[in-house]
């Protein structure tokens, strides 16, 4: 993938109000850390996570998404009217059908010529979104499309508390610990064509790899349908995860550096999709970034699937990580395994 006039004009994004730290979460599973001889603190350890956030009980993902989406839109040079693609690609949404995306869509007053629906695939949805919307800007197709995407951990968290509580036993733990790094949030990605940037980034382009045979290690069931065959559940082989997700990604690294016939010397800054601590060790000596080219949130907002990347790339800018002229490598992983590595001049 190679774009010539598409920028990333503006980021939204909205923190979850409550503030849940990784010992309230050992508070709850203390009869499970006692039937299993743990110490308080082995979660943070663990991840390096000390905590993440949640929305309110009943909270809906169109109304995170559509404050993400204001701001991104508020501090943009594109017009709402201008916009002729809207993409959510939570992993959470509202509602089987319709999509999130039509909510999300009238609620910014978005027009009636625009594309607008849902897209899925696990952490990786609104890399996937970008692409999308670059592909239809590249093509002269539209003008400006917008990226939104809302995720939330309360519902899966309690879920896995209460189960854990049951079981009682390691093989349980060691299934659902990734679960236990969840956060919530909201994000807004916009694009537009050259024409209509005052202050974007351009998005030069990027390379995609799967490895779908290990399309088992990461699992949030059930399946959708109608009734649903049980409770929601995620189970995750972290270590299947880590292993093979690594090297997924210095398979894609080598090829995004080869694509962007990019020197030694770049990526000057990287955001990276936010696990944990011991992912992003490992994914960094793998591919051979020095720890200080990344900028990193998961200590503070956990693993917010599709949300993650994006929010920390928007953080990072407004702490002035990223500085004009830098070239930034967005590095994103999700369950399947698919991979998707962009490079953005800033």
């Amino acid at each position: 993938m190679k774009y010539s006039k598409v920028y990333i004009d503006s980021f939204g994004y909205e923190l979850a109000p409550n503030v849940i730290t990784s010992e309230d979460i050992e508070n709850r599973l203390e009869p499970l850390y006692k039937a299993l001889h743990f110490q308080k603190g082995q979660l943070e350890a663990l991840t390096g996570i000390s905590e993440r956030r949640f929305w309110d009980k009943g909270y809906k993902m169109r109304t995170g998404a559509v404050k993400a989406g204001v701001k991104a839109i508020n501090s943009s040079a594109v017009d709402v009217e201008q916009i002729g693609m809207l993409v959510y690609c939570g992993v959470c949404r509202d509602n089987l059908e319709p999509a999130t995306a039509c909510a999300v869509s009238h609620d910014l007053g978005i027009g009636a010529d625009a594309m607008v629906y849902d897209l899925s695939n696990a952490c990786l949805g609104v890399l996937n979104g970008i692409v999308q919307v670059a592909n239809a800007i590249e093509l002269g197709q539209i003008k400006a499309g917008l990226v939104l995407s809302c995720e939330s951990a309360r519902q899966i968290m309690d879920i896995t508390i209460e189960r854990l509580l049951k079981e009682k036993n390691m093989e349980s733990f060691k299934r659902t610990v990734a679960t236990l790094t969840g956060g919530s949030g909201a994000v807004a990605v916009l694009l537009c064509d050259k024409s209509l940037s005052r202050k974007g980034h351009h998005l030069e382009g990027g390379i995609v790899k799967n490895a779908v045979e290990h399309h088992e290690l990461c699992r949030w069931g059930p399946d959708t349908g109608i009734p649903a065959s049980g409770l929601h559940a995620m189970e995750t082989d972290s270590v299947g995860v880590l292993n093979n997700g690594v090297t997924l990604g210095v398979k894609t690294f080598r090829a995004f550096i080869k694509k962007m016939a990019l020197p030694e010397n770049k990526p000057d800054k990287i955001i990276c999709h936010q696990v944990g601590s011991s992912h992003q060790k490992t994914v960094l000596n793998a591919i051979g970034i020095p720890a200080e080219k990344d900028f990193t949130t998961f200590q503070y907002l956990g693993n917010i699937g599709t949300v993650s990347l994006p929010i920390t790339a928007a953080i990072a800018s407004e702490r002035e990580f990223l500085l004009s002229g830098d070239y930034v490598g967005f590095f994103g992983i999700g369950s399947g395994l698919n991979c998707i590595m962009l490079g953005i001049r800033w």
